[in-house]
């Protein structure tokens, strides 16, 4: 995978790092179900505003437009209400490290995926070692106790299933524009997720403005914006291969508790950081390539 590729999954790892953080903020005032439905309604109004400052074509095929919104409830509606719903009761570093299984799922569902990407030994050790880096950077947190329940655990976990699934899907479309398929697909997770959010939590009552700040990153930034590269990236890089992102998530959480509220990075968490880029140097190939070519020169 070109470098330019790993710089963009970088960067959107530390974003969707960050949403953890946006989610926590949100439910202090909101149920998980407004968390989703916000995010998504938000997200696909900032995409179709992208659609027309672009000036992109939009499908008119009422067939392709729901499955689009579809997969939108998958890939967006459902993750989207599961993680807050677990971080009531999970915290959100934790609920950041179980998101690092995407990898892992991915890997697995693509492998008995029609056309999906076979697993390879070397893409296999790169998830363990991602997925180990991951659970060394929780441990410090693990290790303090805390309010972790295993319903909200399984509940992150079916979260990663439906990526793992949702990105497979998303393989074949791959000749709708990206901007338009984020902006179709969004709208069909908020066309789904607001009657479920009237009947289940009632009309959402917002009297913080931190909650409406978190609301709109969450939205504009970490949805609508990285959708936007995500979905132009994906076809070139992979289901596998993308869904790194989430090992550089905990990373960010790390690294922006550091710098923006004075947290200290414990020598685990260094550990964990190394043990993430390892694994993502397997995941790459670079890594087995490289000692290939020190043990043919030796």
């Amino acid at each position: 995978m070109a470098t330019r590729d790993w710089i963009w999954i970088g960067f959107l790892g530390a974003i969707w790092g960050f949403s953890f953080i946006f989610n926590a903020i949100l439910i202090r005032e909101l149920g998980p179900m407004w968390v989703s439905c916000l995010r998504v309604a938000i997200g696909a109004l900032g995409c179709w505003v992208a659609v027309l400052a672009l000036r992109k074509a939009v499908p008119r095929d009422p067939v392709l437009w729901v499955k689009l919104g579809l997969l939108g409830v998958l890939a967006y509606a459902i993750p989207f209400a599961l993680f807050p719903l677990a971080q009531a009761n999970l915290a959100s570093g934790v609920a950041a490290i179980i998101n690092a299984l995407t990898p892992i799922m991915t890997v697995i569902v693509s492998h008995f995926w029609h056309d999906g990407e076979r697993a390879t030994r070397h893409k296999s050790l790169g998830v363990v070692a991602g997925f180990t880096g991951a659970v060394i950077l929780a441990s410090p947190a693990l290790a303090a106790g805390g309010n972790s329940q295993l319903w909200a655990i399984g509940a992150c976990l079916m979260a990663t299933i439906c990526y793992a699934l949702s990105l497979n899907i998303t393989r074949s479309f791959k000749a709708v524009e990206p901007t338009v398929f984020a902006a179709i697909a969004l709208t069909g997770a908020a066309v789904i997720a607001a009657p479920v959010a009237f009947l289940s939590e009632g009309a959402p009552v917002i009297t913080q403005a931190e909650t409406w700040g978190a609301a709109l990153a969450i939205g504009l930034v970490a949805t609508a914006f990285t959708f936007q590269i995500m979905y132009r990236i994906l076809p070139r890089v992979g289901a596998t291969n993308f869904s790194a992102t989430t090992f550089i998530a905990p990373v960010s959480a790390i690294v922006f508790g550091f710098l923006l509220l004075g947290e200290t990075i414990q020598p685990t968490h260094l550990i964990g950081m190394v043990a993430i880029f390892i694994g993502l140097l397997m995941i790459d190939g670079r890594l087995p390539r490289w000692l290939g070519m020190r043990r043919a020169a030796g």
